[in-house]
């Protein structure tokens, strides 16, 4: 099964089950950015216990491994759990949605977009960049989330609302980072 396959499938399940999701993560800041291989897809989800099953449903084993008790104890703790697909070792990471002021933002932000022959509901160019840069600081300074954050600023530089991030990097204690994308920046 292709990645394409996967998504298509999980966004398929996902609907039947009624959760509302986002794509996230490198997936997303390749489309809006500079494309680049990863066997991850990270989709936010704001989900209950009641959707679990239908998940689970979804993807039976042996071709998947999702673990339900998993997904239960992620519902708990506004955590993460994931799906693999055995054969191709993709991962799709469902990561819950917190309560978290940005965490509302972005989701609430959303758009629907036509991508690879799919409706995807995916965070706005500005979501993304301030998400990958909340990362680099996180993960200590990783260089591959910033440049990520930097091919997104490039490629979306003209519609990119500036006084918006501008409010989230500072309110995310990530500004130093902003200012050095729009200093290194060589938009397209």
């Amino acid at each position: 099964m292709s990645q394409q396959d996967l998504l298509r499938r999980v966004v398929e399940a996902l609907e039947r089950a009624g959760v509302d999701y986002m794509l996230t993560g490198s997936f997303v800041s390749s489309l809006q950015g500079e494309p680049r291989a990863t066997h991850d897809i990270d989709v936010v989800v704001a989900m209950d216990r009641s959707a679990v099953r239908t998940l689970v449903d979804a993807f039976p084993p042996p071709e998947f491994y999702l673990n339900e008790e998993a997904a239960y104890s992620a519902i708990a703790t506004q955590g993460m759990f994931n799906l693999i697909a055995i054969t191709e070792g993709d991962k799709v990471d469902f990561w819950l949605l917190t309560e978290d002021p940005f965490d509302q933002s972005r989701f609430s932000r959303k758009s629907v977009e036509e991508i690879l022959g799919i409706s995807l509901r995916v965070p706005s160019p500005e979501d993304t960049v301030l998400a990958k840069l909340k990362w680099t600081k996180e993960s200590g300074g990783s260089e591959k989330h910033f440049v990520d954050a930097l091919r997104v600023y490039e490629v979306q530089s003209v519609t990119i609302d500036h006084a918006y991030v501008d409010e989230w990097a500072k309110q995310l204690s990530v500004e130093d980072l902003w200012q050095r994308i729009q200093r290194e920046a060589e938009p397209l």
